[in-house]
């Protein structure tokens, strides 16, 4: 058997060759002198055997010499690149596909040193563990860890060894797992530092306003009005000042601002104090003043962040003021919030509203509402209010209700019995869809939520819609509204459909029926004029009572069965409290309509003395839905809104999308254990 032989290859055989191919050449030259001179011929003949002969020598004899060279060097050349790999600046290491070390440099070494007998990579750093090794050759891993109190880029890339085992002899690997994990770290400590301190440094726009400036300056005699303003006016430039930003005062109650990013983390840390300190400035005025905020941050330009000022502070006013909002690109933060602004008398926005919306009914030939999903009297009286105003200005008018709970069902009933209404006047989500076009107007009470209300694909077809609501805005609104109508101080979405009536036509007439529902729905939300009950929410009643609304007739009709009664007093009997000052009860949900039965035990539950707040939740069609209570010590509003709900600062609820209420209770109260440990209730 023939032993393989050493070969040359490539441009270094090309190389060696040269003196056969020159020897090719002067063979030919030679057959040429021969035809010219037989004599020239022969004396380059034995010039050319003995340059052949001189060439073999050295060729054949230089061959090993060359060998043994290339050898050496490549043996060399193969220890500089070791030499080099284990002496990199950079920690390099190679693992298994468990993450056992198979080699180190230097560098890694130095890095672990304590740990240099740890054989698994995720022992040293857990971060490093296998769930985090690329699944393919071509997926390389980059991540953030932290060793020592120090940051690292680590990357990690699979690097294959197919037919590593049938080579190697000393190791034998599965073919599946041929393969290393090559990882290195780059400490990225200093860097993170000069980013974070870039970005610290970074300015942040932010506007002021002061809610009830008229309010606040009629309460005061004419001669201090200046002065309050200047304490005003001090109190924010000082607290301003000391966050080494700048004050602008754009109007006589707004004011621009600018701070550091840096500085956003100490108003955050302090939870906006000016928010207090603002409302403890007293010379004698009856009211004290109540300030919105809005800061617009981690923008890319700072435009754009007083655009986003610019939308938080409107959300800010939206949502009652007396709070701060800070809008950044993962989305909104409130702080503040805690206690219910005061309703203004003047209905000056209500008539504003109402010719408004009226202008926008006339535009169009038809007009379809809807309020929230598993309607309640207040969103069923108020889309029979803008029913009632779109049938006044001769308009063809539908309202979407899918579903009729027991709290609706009587008046429901009486409507759609009654010859004076026509058969399509309630619609569900699918008939509405197939009607509307681009001449109807959608018209949305009684929430600002789109996936609360009864159809929200109607609001996405929709060309023209408007919202009327008196719930708190979060920050999932229903976009590009035409008009929308929020007051979080009204007691009820009734109420501000009461006083739109009144202004959208010139002594209005209307069905007692519909009175009664207009009235049943403030009666309701305000638990008999008990609760957020002001001096336009009478007002709005009286208008209902000269409509013809019913006080004994509504009364009779919202008075709960045995079996309901029942239930309620169950859930009450079996009501925890908790911390002492919040009840959590849990209602039963075998009877109709569970979550209103839940809505009236959490109101029950208020009148137990030493109660704060109550929370009551209930099962319903497979989800958990949270109604929450307060009078006026507790905002149970931001509670909600933590649990991804909303409301009022007395009245708010949540849903959870599972079944499991030994869970949801569990939420419920780490939600207001940090609450109450961050200082927000």
């Amino acid at each position: 058997m023939k032993k393989n032989k050493m070969r040359l290859k490539g441009q270094l055989r090309m190389y060696m060759h040269w003196p056969l191919i020159m020897t090719v050449l002067l063979l030919a030259m030679n057959i040429w002198m021969y035809m010219i001179d037989k004599k020239a011929g022969m004396m380059m003949s034995a010039f050319i055997i003995i340059y052949f002969v001189i060439a073999g020598v050295l060729y054949f004899y230089n061959r090993s010499l060359i060998l043994a060279d290339l050898i050496q060097f490549s043996t060399q050349y193969k220890g500089i690149q070791n030499t080099l790999l284990k002496e990199l600046a950079l920690p390099y290491a190679i693992t298994l596909e468990d993450g056992r070390i198979l080699w180190k440099n230097d560098s890694f070494e130095a890095l672990v040193e304590g740990k240099k007998r740890e054989p698994y990579l995720n022992k040293i750093i857990p971060a490093l563990n296998k769930g985090v090794f690329p699944k393919d050759d071509m997926e390389h891993i980059e991540l953030e860890v932290t060793f020592k109190e120090r940051s690292y880029q680590a990357v990690l890339k699979r690097v294959s060894l197919e037919g590593f085992s049938k080579s190697e002899k000393l190791l034998q690997i599965p073919e599946e797992k041929e393969y290393f994990i090559a990882v290195y770290l780059k400490d990225v400590t200093e860097l993170n530092a000069y980013i974070k301190e870039n970005e610290e440094q970074r300015l942040i726009a932010g506007l002021i306003y002061i809610d009830n400036y008229d309010e606040v300056m009629e309460s005061v005699e004419e001669v201090r009005q200046s002065l309050l303003v200047a304490l005003i006016d001090r109190k924010i430039n000082k607290y301003i000042g000391d966050l080494d930003g700048i004050v602008k005062k754009l109007e006589k109650d707004k004011y621009f601002i600018v701070i550091k990013k840096e500085s956003y983390r100490q108003i955050e840390a302090d939870k906006f104090s000016l928010l207090e300190e603002v409302k403890q400035v007293n010379i004698g005025n009856a009211r004290c003043a109540t300030l919105s905020i809005g800061l617009g941050l981690n923008t890319a330009t700072y435009a754009q962040s007083y655009n986003y000022a610019r939308v938080a502070i409107d959300l800010a006013l939206a949502r009652g003021g007396d709070q701060a909002v800070i809008k950044d690109c993962k989305g909104i933060t409130y702080f503040g919030g805690k206690k219910e602004q005061t309703a203004k008398n003047t209905r000056v926005k209500a008539r504003v509203k109402a010719e408004a919306l009226r202008e926008f009914i006339e535009a169009k030939d038809q007009v379809i509402v809807m309020g929230h999903k598993i309607a309640d009297a207040d969103s069923f009286g108020a889309c029979m209010g803008i029913y009632r105003a779109a049938v006044s200005l001769e308009k063809k008018a539908h309202v979407v209700i899918n579903e009729v709970t027991s709290s609706i069902r009587p008046l429901y009933d009486e409507i759609a019995e009654s010859p004076a209404y026509e058969d399509d006047i309630f619609l569900t989500s699918e008939q509405a869809l197939d009607r509307i076009s681009d001449s109807t107007m959608v018209i949305v009470v009684d929430t600002n939520k789109p996936q609360m209300t009864e159809c929200p694909d109607l609001l996405k077809r929709s060309k023209m819609t408007a919202v009327l609501d008196h719930h708190r805005q979060s920050s999932n609104i229903i976009e590009n509204a035409v008009l929308s109508y929020v007051e979080p101080y009204s007691s009820s979405t009734c109420e501000m459909v009461a006083e739109v009536l009144q202004y959208i036509v010139d002594d209005i007439k209307f069905p007692s029926v519909e009175a009664d529902c207009l009235y049943a729905g403030i009666m309701i939300d305000t638990r008999n004029f008990m609760n957020r009950t002001g001096v336009r929410t009478f007002e709005a009643a009286a208008f209902l009572r000269r409509c013809g609304a019913d006080i004994t007739r509504v009364r009779k009709m919202f008075r709960d069965d045995m079996a309901s009664y029942r239930a309620k007093a169950e859930a009450v009997r079996r009501a925890e409290v908790y911390r002492k000052e919040y009840a959590i009860a849990v209602c039963p949900s075998d009877i109709d309509s569970p979550t209103v039965l839940a809505a009236q035990a959490a109101n029950e539950l208020l009148d137990i003395g030493g109660i704060k707040a109550s929370f009551v939740l209930t099962v319903y069609e497979g989800k958990i839905y949270l109604s929450a209570r307060s009078i006026d010590e507790v905002n149970v509003q931001i509670i909600a809104e933590k649990l991804g709900g909303g409301g009022h600062i007395n009245s708010a609820g949540a849903q959870f999308e599972h079944t499991d209420i030994d869970e949801a209770v569990n939420a419920l109260k780490e939600t207001i254990d940090q609450m109450i440990e961050e200082g927000d209730i």
